[in-house]
């Protein structure tokens, strides 16, 4: 693997640096995110169907019979994800993949376009990782649009889900991304890769916590979490699990703008 860039180590020390910082103030963040909200269950999802042509994304998982689970990676594309994308493609797992733009979306754009190619949902991590609780309304739209912009550009689609940073959010980030077509995403299980380097812990982490209709996150930034995965995988699809994107675990009901799901 060739070395890793002063600009890629700078956003890797930033991003770690502001995991760990909220960590205490906000230890729910690993099951709920930090807004104290209520956010809607995939079961919940899947009982309202969606419209016809939605409908047709279920595929060949059906998460309403099947033990679903899904993968997401969070704040790439980076030197890591080209060997993810080999991993998920070699046992046919698909991801969902929140993206940030700066200094990955725009640094990266080829693993943007082979994430969709390959079957991956592509979605986004806002802009610049700004926490959008923190920010003026048009500070938050912007963190939002540029990323959509991009993605849009480079896969001829736009984005309809996003994760918002340190699972921070609230009505107003709620009511712009109603504006924007977007629905917010939060997680179940997450292995705190952003502070250990430890593949093996970060795989005890994940399947300990590891349930149906789990919404795994992991970073592919970070060196400990590809290395990772292959185990993940193969641990969990030994206890019956299949993997889908957070849409087919949603199917046939759909994210819609605004709400938050978990």
């Amino acid at each position: 693997m060739r070395s890793l860039t002063r600009k890629t180590k700078n956003t890797r020390s930033a991003l770690r640096g502001a995991a760990i910082s909220v960590a205490t103030a906000c230890l729910t963040v690993t099951l709920t995110g930090c807004g104290g909200l209520d956010p809607t269950r995939p079961s919940a999802a899947r009982a309202v169907p969606a419209a016809t042509a939605q409908a047709a994304r279920l595929g060949p998982v059906d998460c309403r019979v099947a033990k679903c689970i899904a993968l997401t990676f969070d704040a790439g594309p980076s030197e890591n994800s080209a060997r993810l994308l080999d991993i998920l493609k070699e046992r046919q797992v698909p991801a969902t993949f929140f993206l940030l733009g700066k200094g990955h979306i725009d640094k990266h754009p080829e693993l943007v376009r082979r994430m969709a190619a390959e079957g991956h949902e592509v979605a986004s991590h806002t802009w610049d990782h700004k926490i959008l609780t923190r920010i003026e309304p048009e500070k938050i739209r912007e963190e939002l649009q540029r990323p959509n912009d991009e993605i849009e550009r480079l896969i001829g689609r736009r984005p309809t889900l996003m994760r918002p940073p340190q699972g921070r959010t609230d009505e107003t980030v709620h009511e712009i991304c109603r504006e924007l077509g977007l629905s917010e995403v939060l997680w179940t299980v997450t292995a705190k890769d952003y502070a250990t380097t430890d593949s093996a812990l970060i795989q005890r982490r994940v399947l300990a916590q590891a349930d149906r209709d789990g919404i795994i996150l992991l970073h592919d930034i970070y060196d400990g979490t590809v290395p990772a995965v292959p185990g993940i995988i193969d641990a969990l699809k030994e206890r019956g699990f299949v993997f889908v994107t957070v849409p087919q675990l949603l199917a046939p009901g759909r994210a819609e703008p605004g709400k938050v799901y978990r």
